[in-house]
């Protein structure tokens, strides 16, 4: 819960930069495309670097979480004093640096603090505080930006240095030690990487990602467009988002209990109806299959984490860093690919289109090791670490 809470404050900054969208358009005079730089830059930096900062926890521990989540909030108030565009797109990417950071380091210990039996539950849980944080974010961003314009950002310096604070205390005792620290044992068996394994749980990941953020993003879009407001539209896109919270729990709890092959197969499934429900039904019915969406998205990402995280044994930073960075890097390709379908065919259209990629995510998801394989797939890829050379 302590992580989760950390997740949920570094993932609220994200929830938050859509909102200073009109205000950067008036100040800077910018264009739409132009304006979606800036998540570009948060997104993409945090996208892209958490490979990177999962191989610096395998190497030198998790002690730096605390430190990720600082930095974040600082770089993040900064933000609305940017005299330029340009250095706004900097403070950005700097921003998202932590919130790369974050994530690998987050994810590593909430796995390593809690029972194997119970450890896709806890993985969900701290993936529920990252998608409560999106979430609020934009209402609370709705909030501050209307007393305090563009510099509201700094108020968000509050929140993130406090829980930064009670991390740096709350994990003292409970930080993963990395290869480089003195008090690292070293192994008596090393684990060479199930290159195939591992990339059935990528594509998984991509493929359910894929559908999910271009949804959430093309809602307002679409629903502008046949004459709905921003009060119908916004609790529709909430409801998706929070039902997918909602769904990372159960979905853990399901997996502890029949694995999670299983889980992702029958989630993955009924994803399909949901979805073709949701674009043949706009209005009241889609806060229905809207809901069904998110719970049913939900179970991806804590669920392929834990199991990347127990093939890539001695790794689990990298294996962190890269399902989550390339998943939300799918859902970062897939939003234009999504709008290129809808600008040709029109966004009903588009929506119909995902049901291709959740069949696909059903392929791939058949192909998943069952708990079974997964142990005989530990135990193959076992090898003897050769000792040091000892003088007689």
């Amino acid at each position: 819960m302590t992580l989760a809470s950390g997740h949920f404050t570094v993932d609220m900054y994200s929830g938050l930069l859509p909102v200073l969208y009109p205000i950067l358009t008036d100040r800077f005079e910018l264009d739409l495309k132009t304006v979606g730089l800036v998540a570009l830059a948060y997104s993409g930096a945090s996208s892209v670097s958490q490979p990177f900062f999962g191989w610096l926890a395998d190497r030198y521990g998790t002690r730096f979480t605390a430190l990720a989540l600082a930095w974040s909030a600082v770089l993040f108030a900064t933000i609305g004093f940017a005299p330029s565009f340009e250095i706004l797109l900097v403070l950005a990417t700097l921003a998202g640096l932590g919130s790369g950071a974050f994530h690998p380091f987050g994810a590593i210990t909430a796995s390593s603090v809690i029972g194997e039996k119970s450890r896709n539950t806890a993985m969900s849980i701290y993936s529920t505080g990252g998608t409560l944080g999106v979430a609020i974010g934009p209402m609370i961003g709705a909030v501050l930006f209307h007393v305090f314009g563009m510099r509201g950002t700094a108020v968000m310096l509050i929140p993130g240095v406090t829980i930064a604070i009670w991390l740096l205390f709350a994990m003292r005792s409970v930080s993963v030690t990395g290869t480089r620290s003195k008090s690292y044992v070293r192994p008596t068996v090393q684990r060479s990487i199930p290159y195939l394994a591992v990339g059935i749980i990528i594509a998984v990941m991509m493929l359910r990602m894929f559908p999910t953020i271009g949804l959430q993003n093309f809602i307002p879009l679409w629903y502008d467009d046949m004459g709905y407001g921003a009060s119908y539209y916004g609790p529709l896109a909430t409801v998706i988002v929070l039902s997918s919270a909602f769904g990372a729990l159960g979905a853990g709890t399901l997996a502890d209990k029949y694995g999670r092959r299983v889980v992702m197969l029958v989630t993955t499934i009924l994803s399909i109806p949901a979805v073709w429900a949701f674009a043949e039904f706009p209005g009241h019915g889609a806060f229905v299959s809207g809901a069904a969406i998110g719970l049913l998205s939900g179970s991806t990402s804590p669920l392929m984490l834990v199991m990347a995280q127990q093939l890539m044994v001695g790794r689990a930073g990298v294996a962190s860093g890269f399902i989550l960075g390339l998943g939300f890097v799918a859902g970062a390709i897939g939003t234009p690919i999504f709008g290129a379908i809808g600008d040709a065919f029109g966004m009903q259209n588009a929506v119909r289109s995902q049901i291709i990629v959740l069949l696909l995510a059903c392929v791939a998801a058949w192909f998943l090791p069952t708990e079974k394989r997964m142990a005989e797939i530990q135990e193959e890829q076992t090898l003897p670490v050769s000792e040091p050379a000892t003088a007689d």
